[in-house]
C-alpha cells in the first residue's frame, strides 16, 4: 500500500506533463504570443479550430506574420486557410505578393492563389518578372534558297507574364516558335552569305511576328549566338535526282533490252518452223515425181530436162556469190 501511495506523484506527474503536451498541440500558446508581438490579432481559439480543421497553424502564422510585416494588411485568416485547405502553398503565396509588392508589381492575391492552383510557381513567376531569364534553343537547321544548310542558335530574352500565366503557354512553345521563325527567315533569304552577313535580320524578322502571343512569357529580345554551314542541300538533292533519273533509264535499257531479245527469240521460232515446214515439203518431192513416174504424167526426157535447169540454177548462184577467199591465178 506505501509503495502505491510513493508511485502514486509519479502518475500524477506523468499525466499533467500529457496533458501539458496535447494542451500547447492543439493550443500553440507561444505561436500566439509571437503572432501577439508580431502585430498579428488571432485568438488562441482559432488556432485550436485550425488544429482541428487539419490546418498547421505555424504555417498560417507565420505567412501572416510575414504579409503584415511587409504591409499587406489586407490578407486574411480565412483566405491563407482556404487556399492551404485547396492544395495551395500558401508560404509560396505570400512570398510572392510580398516580391511584387516590393517590385511594384500588381499581382493580386485571388490571382496568386490561381497561379499556384494551376501547379505554376508564382514565386518563380514573380523573381522572372523582375529578372529576366534567357532560354537558349536547340541548333536549327535551315536551308536558304541557295541549297546550302545554315545551323543557327538563339538566345531569348523572356520575363514572365503575371496576368497569362493562367492558362498560357510555357517555355516549349517558346522554343518552337522560335525556331520556325528561324527556319521561315533563312528559308525566305537569296544566299547563305547574306543571311552570314546580316544575322540580326533573323532576330528582326522573329520579332516581329509577336511568337509571344497567348503564352506566360514576354519576348524581350533574341539573339543570335552562332550561325554554322551544314551541308549543300541542293547539290545533294540534284545527286539523288541524277542517280534516280539514271536508274529509270537503266531499267527502260533493260527492258528494250529483254523485248529484243524475246522478239528475237520469236523470229528464230519462226524461221525454223518455216525451214522445218520447207524440208518437210521437200521430203514429199520425190514422192510425189515417183507418183508421176507411175501414172505416165512425167517422163524421161522431163526428168533429165528439169534436172538440168537445176544444175544451171545451182550454177548461176555459184557465180553470184562473192568470193569468200584471195582470187588463184589462172594458169597457162
Amino acid at each position: 500500500m506505501e509503495a502505491e501511495l510513493n508511485f502514486l506523484p509519479i502518475i500524477l506527474l506523468g499525466a499533467a506533463v500529457i496533458l501539458l503536451v496535447i494542451f500547447f498541440y492543439y493550443v500553440p500558446f507561444l505561436l500566439w504570443i509571437s503572432a501577439k508581438v508580431s502585430g498579428v490579432h488571432i485568438s488562441l481559439i482559432q488556432l485550436f479550430l485550425m488544429r482541428i480543421r487539419n490546418v498547421p497553424p505555424y504555417v498560417i502564422t507565420r505567412a501572416m506574420i510575414e504579409a503584415h510585416k511587409a504591409g499587406l494588411k489586407s490578407l486574411t485568416r480565412d483566405e491563407l486557410e482556404a487556399h492551404y485547405l485547396a492544395g495551395g502553398h500558401v508560404e509560396r503565396v505570400v512570398h510572392a505578393l510580398v516580391s511584387a509588392s516590393k517590385a511594384n508589381i500588381d499581382l493580386p492575391f485571388q490571382m496568386a492563389t490561381a497561379i499556384d492552383l494551376a501547379g505554376r510557381d508564382v514565386f518563380e513567376a514573380v523573381q522572372m518578372s523582375v529578372n529576366p531569364k534567357v532560354i537558349d534553343t536547340p541548333p536549327v537547321a535551315a536551308v536558304a534558297k541557295d541549297g546550302i544548310q545554315l545551323i543557327a542558335k538563339a538566345r531569348v530574352t523572356v520575363r514572365a507574364s503575371i496576368k497569362q500565366l493562367v492558362g498560357g503557354a510555357g517555355e516549349e512553345t517558346i522554343l518552337a516558335r522560335v525556331g520556325e521563325g528561324i527556319v521561315s527567315s533563312i528559308g525566305s533569304s537569296e544566299t547563305h552569305k547574306t543571311v552570314l552577313e546580316n544575322p540580326d535580320s533573323i532576330s528582326k524578322l522573329v520579332l516581329r511576328k509577336g511568337l509571344d502571343a497567348g503564352t506566360a512569357f514576354e519576348i524581350l529580345s533574341i539573339d543570335i549566338a552562332d550561325i554554322d554551314i551544314g551541308k549543300n542541300i541542293g547539290a545533294v538533292l540534284q545527286m539523288d535526282q541524277a542517280q534516280a533519273d539514271k536508274n529509270i533509264a537503266q531499267a527502260k535499257a533493260e527492258e528494250r533490252r529483254a523485248m529484243a531479245v524475246a522478239l528475237e527469240q520469236e523470229m528464230k521460232a519462226k524461221a525454223q518452223e518455216a525451214k522445218a515446214k520447207v524440208i518437210e515439203a521437200e521430203a514429199e518431192v520425190p514422192k510425189a515425181m515417183a507418183e508421176a513416174f507411175r501414172s505416165g504424167n512425167l517422163g524421161i526426157m522431163d526428168y533429165y530436162k528439169m534436172k538440168n535447169i537445176e544444175a544451171d540454177t545451182s550454177m548461176r548462184e555459184t557465180i553470184a556469190k562473192p568470193a569468200s577467199g584471195p582470187s588463184k591465178p589462172l594458169k597457162d
